[in-house]
């Protein structure tokens, strides 16, 4: 290959024009292909603006243009019959970017004169910057990704025996959507979301950190089967009820709300289709008794099987089984809602089959705060009107991500559109400060269907951190 060299770090090649100027911490790699004067020309200022980072150049410019010509007078003569006018100017313009470089930052050598010393390497100190928290800590966003930063727990084997506050389980779990799947991959897609969070950290707002009250693990997925929606479901069950079971790490001054008496952990579960709140409501009703459940979503999901219509596909007899839009009738049936309809829609704007559906929604125990309400009534409003449906009753949260509007949380299963903000949804769960929250889920979230700036998981992790700061601000006594 024919090439000029200008000084040790700018080559010119002619059958291959790579440019690297190495400025040790800065470096400038410019690769052009056969390019008119104009476009050389526009490379040549925008390198020569980049090396310009200090006024001082300016004060020295006659000193670089000297230098400069004196680089350029290194130049063999011999070597212009092989290269065109293109080459020429585009070596002259970076012996003088290298002129200017070597007079302001550091001395131009080759690179590879660095010799590298791996066995001596502090990579702690490396890989740090008093600018972010050390690498490999509990508050940085590499290593392990757990949801906000929280302790990874083997909860179901070897550090079954470590006690906990929060345990946060995932449940891969979307065999029962009516709609678009995706949502096993939920568990995963939030924590992702959530990397830059911390349970270390302060959430201002709340004017709480989550670690200061309680200690919040990570027990990962439980490994739910795909064939068999019953199975996935009792698997979840089980393993629900017995992160439940456990005595939690902390006590409190005062009576305890569970049944027993004790302390018990709480369990954040990141979902998931909707349909996996029916074995979660079975665990936290077996230690509280029936809850209060608040409901963010688009839809009522209080629907009763259909079961005796003509066309329905299931034989007189058969087990109708438990989808995203029923569980909640199934939850009735089972006495695990509190009375008196003492449980709450928020954010509803979905479509309806027939009016019945409300009858029904109401005699299942739920009132209804509708999407539209908030143009009405603002955020305190709704507020208001949960407080006043839920009471002192222990409450269960359950939130789906198309509770949100698709514009700012459009990977889901079943979006619709006109639902709240990201800042709406935050300041209606800061005003819940105060309820005892004795479990909470997240579903719905299905990261194949969202932005490639992850907006979908990044809203759904930072609920769930609003929600474990509604925990910390809360002990479960009387």
């Amino acid at each position: 290959m024919n090439y000029w060299e200008i000084g040790p770090c700018v080559t010119v090649g002619k059958e291959h024009r790579n440019l690297y100027l190495d400025l040790e911490y800065h470096t400038c790699i410019c690769a052009l292909e056969v390019l008119p004067r104009a476009v050389i020309v526009i490379a040549h200022f925008c390198s020569l603006a980049i090396s310009l980072k200090r006024t001082t150049f300016l004060t020295k410019l006659s000193l670089r243009i000297k230098l400069s010509l004196k680089i350029l007078f290194r130049l063999r003569w011999s070597y212009l019959n092989v290269a065109g006018p293109h080459e020429m100017f585009l070596a002259v313009s970076f012996a003088v970017l290298q002129a200017f470089a070597s007079g302001n930052q550091v001395t131009l050598g080759n690179p590879h004169d660095n010799k590298i010393n791996a066995g001596a390497t502090n990579f702690t100190k490396l890989f740090s910057s008093d600018l972010f928290a050390e690498t490999g800590g509990k508050a940085s966003w590499n290593g392990l990704t757990t949801f906000a930063a929280s302790t990874p727990l083997r909860c179901f084997g070897a550090d079954a025996d470590e006690p906990y506050d929060v345990a946060v389980l995932g449940a891969p779990f979307d065999t029962a959507t009516s709609y678009r799947p995706g949502a096993r991959f939920g568990p995963n897609g939030i924590r992702q979301g959530g990397r830059r969070l911390g349970v270390g950290r302060i959430n201002v707002p709340m004017k709480v950190k989550v670690s200061d009250y309680l200690n919040v693990v990570d027990c990962g997925d439980v490994p739910m089967v795909f064939v068999d929606n019953k199975v996935a479901l009792r698997q979840l069950e089980l393993s629900n009820a017995a992160l439940l079971s456990k005595t939690g790490a902390k006590s409190y001054a005062g009576k305890s709300l569970a049944k027993d008496g004790k302390f018990h952990p709480r369990v954040l579960t990141l979902g998931g289709d909707h349909t996996i709140t029916l074995p979660l409501l079975r665990g936290v009703a077996g230690v509280y008794g029936p809850v209060s459940v608040i409901h963010f979503d688009s839809h009522i999901d209080t629907w009763k099987p259909r079961s005796m219509v003509d066309d329905s596909p299931w034989l007189p007899g058969e087990e109708i089984p438990v989808t995203h839009g029923s569980y909640f009738y199934y939850a009735y049936q089972e006495g695990l809602l509190a009375p008196n309809n003492s449980n709450i829609h928020v954010g509803i704007r979905g479509a309806l089959s027939s009016w019945d559906d409300y009858e029904n929604d109401y005699e299942v125990g739920f009132v209804i705060s509708h999407a539209w309400d908030i143009e009405e009534v603002g955020w305190k409003g709704i507020v208001k009107q949960i407080r006043d449906t839920v009471g002192d009753n222990p409450v269960y949260i359950t939130l789906d991500i198309d509770v949100i509007d698709p514009g700012m949380a459009p990977a889901t299963g079943t979006p619709e559109i006109g639902g709240f903000s990201t800042r709406e949804i935050k300041k209606i769960l800061q005003g819940l400060a105060g309820l005892k929250i004795v479990g909470a889920d997240i579903v719905e979230v299905a990261p194949g269907y969202d932005t490639q700036d992850e907006i979908t998981q990044i809203a759904a992790a930072n609920i769930g951190w609003e929600i474990l700061g509604l925990m910390a601000k809360a002990p479960l006594v009387v």
